[in-house]
């Protein structure tokens, strides 16, 4: 890391920690005056509410840690072990071919979201285009053998939920992909922080496993604060949004669909396992909605948002956002359509 670097780190952690504890501080506040205002709106106690939110607080950060840890030493490998221009020569030159090999890389790579991110780092880290490394995000976590097996079991073939959800991700993943590779200035969709410590890892020196104990501390110094938020911010979910209000409208073949992207948002379930959770709500939503559930919550809960914003730019995320809240919505209509 270079002087610049570390000095504008260190001036920014301060206000970082004052942000935060602001936001603390203002949500605990929030929390109160709603149970205060609004008793009524929630069918729980508030203490009860807050020991749900905390323990799925704890559970998404504990089931998250291990697959982050393997994605952290799958992309140590990519960026110390693998020799240099290894994947271009391996991936194809055509830009539409060259993304539609990476939204399959998740099959050899079974990773969950979590630990995608730390591994698309190393890509990018390795040369590998923002553009291309969006759609193997976005795909991934979908395009898997576990999730695979994972939705199989959960549904079967009923209501073509796994054909869709395969299917629909591996087509959002491509079209995220074409979108920001249409970018002026792919450098710009990275955030400052990132393209130093890409800077910093290209003139690392030293042998390959001091560089790999160096860049596991660096990765993990950048995912961890972003998981543990992301997770902080699902339980705080569960405390202050009244999951009724959701499932009430889950009758409605467009409300209900709606309504599941905004669970699948909020819960942040591990992709691996989410299947079984949509599972419950199989009896009263309608397939099309939960396949959006199925398509939303690998790419864009706020435990992945949290973790892509330790790389790409907050505008770059919006972006996502929209595209992948859009495209499961109208793949959500299809299927309610075809069912």
């Amino acid at each position: 890391m270079t002087a610049t670097t570390r000095e504008r780190a260190d001036t920014s952690r301060p206000a970082r920690v004052a942000v935060g504890l602001g936001v603390g501080v203002a949500l605990v506040a929030a929390l109160f005056l709603i149970d205060a205002l609004l008793p009524s709106l929630f069918s729980d106690a508030l203490p009860t509410r807050a020991q749900d939110g905390l323990t799925l607080a704890l559970s998404v950060l504990i089931e998250s840690l291990p697959f982050v840890v393997l994605g952290v030493l799958l992309s140590i490998a990519i960026q110390v072990w693998v020799p240099p221009h290894l994947i271009e020569r391996v991936l194809p030159r055509r830009a539409w071919a060259r993304r539609a090999v990476l939204s399959l890389l998740g099959m050899l790579i079974p990773v969950c979201e979590c630990g995608n991110v730390p591994f698309a780092r190393g890509l990018l880290m390795r040369g590998l285009g923002p553009a291309d490394a969006l759609t193997f995000l976005v795909a991934a976590p979908i395009v898997n053998p576990i999730v695979i097996l994972t939705t199989h079991q959960a549904f079967g073939w009923d209501g073509g939920i796994l054909v869709a959800r395969l299917l629909g991700g591996y087509a959002i993943a491509n079209l995220v992909g074409w979108l920001y590779s249409r970018h002026p200035d792919p450098e710009r969709m990275l955030t400052e922080r990132f393209r130093d410590t890409c800077d910093a890892v290209a003139h690392e020196t030293g042998g390959r496993a001091r560089r790999s104990l160096s860049q596991f501390v660096v990765e993990l110094r950048a995912v961890m604060p972003a998981l543990v938020i992301g997770s902080a911010i699902a339980g705080a979910v569960q405390v202050l949004i009244p999951r009724s209000v959701l499932v009430a409208v889950g009758s409605n073949p467009v409300l209900s669909i709606v309504a599941m992207m905004l669970l699948a948002i909020t819960v942040a379930i591990c992709s691996n396992v989410d299947s079984f959770f949509a599972l419950s709500f199989a009896s009263t939503f309608s397939s099309g909605s939960l396949v959006a559930f199925l398509l939303v919550g690998p790419i864009v809960d706020v435990k992945m948002i949290a973790l892509m914003r330790t790389t790409f730019t907050a505008r770059v995320l919006a972006g996502i956002v929209v595209v992948v809240l859009l495209a499961a919505f109208v793949i959500g209509i299809g299927v309610n359509l075809v069912a």
